[in-house]
């Protein structure tokens, strides 16, 4: 199975189900399809997506500002629990959506090749260049033509900790990997652990470590290498990845680093690895996750959200990649060209489609003209700023690798290096022998 998406509420899509929807979509690639056009101009717009439950409302309440604003359209919304599927049979059948939230950027790609998707129009592509930083034009480009609006993204690459302990012992927020590792070192000699780390998620256990490694890469190889890595145009074992490991075993394999020691990594489950932070008295000082993690925090902390939690970027190692930010999200892309598809892409450029939805909380935006005040929280606020200022964003590796290792030997690989069951070059020489050829 594909792991659960560790932010947000959207389950990824299982492993069966991506068998079959690449299939199926393998299928009509070897004719080249237009997208279909309206079957008649009546103004209805329909956008299909994954979007369920809270979130679906939330994006409801985004369609509805368009449709008061623009009465000569009517733009519909359709989620589903099976969308990755349903939308690559719809366009098998020459029947798609007139636009599609995508969640995996692999999919655009692949409806591109298979000539089913609309280039965006330059009025579009003029907002994205107005509205969002080069990173996200890019994300949604390919082979020369732009393709993707973003809107709800989610972000990964955070620190959390415990303000009041933080502010009583005089600790500050690192900016480098250097100092980081000073404060390492300042909170052992402080007789504190300085991480909590938890692999711990059932069948899907493992997939934490993926994270930190990603995280890692991005920090210390560069989203080039990164990429490459992704689509294994290097080996999984390439020394750029043994470096990044490295990194990670510096805090993974350091007993005095890692509340529990090394041996409770695997045993610690992911959602309850951020409660020791706030015991009375704390029994670590950092956890790396994403926001999704504030959920499973002790309730009376997330009652006081901003009086008890304080929250950081994972500081970079490189300078020249600057601060990178892991995480995921949602382009918009469209089948057709009829009228009203144009006009709501550029709508969801503009920070009135976002800011509903920013107020109610547990969504961020990257666009660059966003008033931070419409977050609900500070804690957004602080994720949306490093999010929008961020030079490098990619999306998690293990989400876009083949499934035999993305959700499998990946998984199995971390837990086996933070056992000790394998050493680094072990470790990622195996994960590599299990990619499909």
């Amino acid at each position: 199975m594909k792991k659960i998406t560790k932010i947000g509420n959207v389950a990824k899509i299982s492993a069966a189900c991506a068998a079959i929807a690449l299939l199926v979509l393998n299928t009509g690639c070897n004719e080249k399809k237009a997208a279909s056009t309206a079957k008649a101009d009546d103004g209805t717009v329909r956008i299909e997506g994954s979007f369920r439950g809270e979130e679906e409302a939330r994006f409801q309440e985004i369609i509805k500002i368009f449709n008061e604003q623009n009465p000569q359209f009517h733009v519909t919304y359709e989620g589903s629990p099976d969308f990755e599927v349903q939308i690559q049979v719809e366009t098998q059948a020459n029947t798609p959506p007139d636009i599609a939230a995508l969640p995996q950027p692999g999919t655009m790609k692949r409806f591109a090749d298979a000539g089913y998707l609309k280039p965006l129009d330059s009025e579009v592509i003029a907002a994205i260049d107005a509205n969002y930083a080069p990173v996200w034009k890019e994300l949604g480009s390919y082979k020369g033509n732009v393709y993707g609006v973003f809107h709800r993204v989610n972000a990964k690459s955070f620190v959390w900790y415990n303000k009041k302990e933080w502010a009583k012992r005089g600790y500050t927020v690192p900016t480098t990997w250097d100092e980081l590792r000073a404060l390492e070192e300042k909170m052992v000699a402080d007789g504190v652990t300085p991480w909590t780390v938890g692999f711990e998620s059932a069948a899907a256990t493992g997939w934490p470590g993926t994270d930190w490694l990603e995280d890692m890469m991005l920090r210390t190889a560069g989203p080039d290498v990164y990429d490459k890595w992704v689509n294994h145009e290097i080996k999984f074992n390439d020394a750029a990845v043994l470096n990044a490991l490295k990194y990670c075993g510096e805090i993974f394999l350091n007993n005095k680093y890692v509340y529990g020691g090394s041996a409770n990594i695997v045993s610690l489950n992911y959602g309850d690895s951020i409660k020791p932070l706030f015991e009375n008295p704390p029994k670590a000082m950092m956890n790396r996750q994403g926001n999704f993690i504030t959920g499973f925090m002790q309730q009376e902390i997330q009652d006081n959200l901003e009086e008890n939690v304080g929250v950081f970027a994972l500081p970079g190692v490189d300078a020249k990649w600057g601060t990178p930010v892991l995480g995921g999200g949602d382009q918009f892309v469209a089948f057709t060209d009829k009228p009203g598809v144009k006009e709501f892409m550029e709508f969801l450029t503009k920070w009135e489609a976002c800011a509903p939805w920013a107020r109610i909380g547990g969504a961020l935006f990257p666009h660059k003209n966003q008033n931070f005040a419409d977050y609900g929280n500070s804690l957004e606020r602080e994720i949306a700023k490093v999010l929008v200022n961020a030079s490098v964003f990619r999306f998690d590796a293990s989400d876009l690798m083949p499934t035999e290792v993305g959700s499998g030997s990946f998984w199995t690989g971390m837990v086996n290096y933070v056992t000790g069951a394998e050493d680094a070059e072990t470790c990622l020489k195996v994960i590599d022998e299990t990619w499909p050829q």
